[in-house]
C-alpha cells in the first residue's frame, strides 16, 4: 500500500470520528473511555498531535524529556477549559493539516482507529470498520503501545475477513476485536476465542 493510500486512510478515519463527536451530548464527553483514566474529551484531546508542526512537536517533544506519558498529558492539560465545541473545531482542523500522518501513516492510522474504538465502544456506538482500515492496522501495529509483544507466538485468525498471522496457540474472533486486544485492550477478549487467548490475557496483565 502507498504511502498515499494510507493518508487517505487517515483522513476517513478522522472524518468518521468528527461525525461520531458531533452527535455526542456533554454527559458522552465527559464519559470514561476504554484509556484508563481518560475521559472521551481526553483522548480527542490527545489525538491532536497530529494537526501540530513538526518543529512544535519536537519542542513539546523536548520540553517534557521525551516521555510519551507527559507529552499525552501536556496535550491533555492544555485542553482542559476548552468547551466541546473548541475541541470538536480543533480536531476537525487536523482532517486537512496533518503532519505525522504525512510522516508516519500506517502509524496514525492504527492510533486513531484503536482510539476511535475507546470512544466508541464504551458509548455503546459500533461501527463497521472499512476493511481496508482494518486490514492496514492488522498487518501494521503500533509499535508504541508494544503490540508486537502481544502478537508473538501465537496464530491469530479474522473471523470476518481473510486475515491470519503467525503460529502458536490460536486465537480467534472479528478483526477490529484483535486490533483492540493487541492494542492493550482487555474488554476485547470476551470477543475472542482459541486455546491462545488465556496467553493473551496473562500478556495484558503483565504489559
Amino acid at each position: 500500500m502507498s504511502r498515499t493510500d494510507a493518508y487517505a486512510m487517515v483522513q476517513r478515519e478522522k472524518r468518521d470520528l468528527a461525525a461520531l463527536l458531533r452527535t455526542l451530548t456533554p454527559q458522552d464527553w465527559d464519559a470514561p473511555s476504554l484509556c484508563a483514566g481518560w475521559r472521551v474529551r481526553d483522548v480527542v484531546a490527545h489525538v491532536l498531535y497530529d494537526g501540530t508542526s513538526l518543529p512544535k512537536y519536537l519542542y513539546e517533544v523536548v520540553r517534557v524529556g521525551g516521555s510519551a506519558d507527559k507529552l499525552n498529558q501536556l496535550y491533555i492539560d492544555r485542553a482542559r477549559g476548552w468547551s466541546t465545541d473548541t475541541l470538536l473545531a480543533a480536531f476537525e482542523s487536523t482532517i486537512e493539516r496533518s503532519y505525522s500522518a504525512k510522516i508516519q501513516p500506517k502509524l496514525v492510522l492504527a492510533d486513531l482507529l484503536i482510539h476511535q474504538q475507546d470512544i466508541r465502544r464504551p458509548l455503546d456506538r459500533p461501527r463497521k470498520v472499512p476493511d481496508g482500515t482494518l486490514r492496514t492496522v492488522l498487518d501494521n501495529p503500533d509499535p508504541f503501545i508494544h503490540s508486537k509483544r502481544r502478537l508473538v507466538g501465537l496464530r491469530w485468525t479474522a473471523t470476518d475477513m481473510d486475515w491470519t498471522y503467525g503460529d502458536g496457540p490460536e486465537i480467534e474472533g472479528p478483526g477490529e476485536a484483535i486490533v483492540m486486544a493487541v492494542g492493550g485492550r482487555p474488554s476485547a477478549l470476551a470477543e475472542l476465542s482459541g486455546s491462545g487467548v488465556d496467553v493473551l490475557r496473562s500478556r495484558l496483565v503483565n504489559s
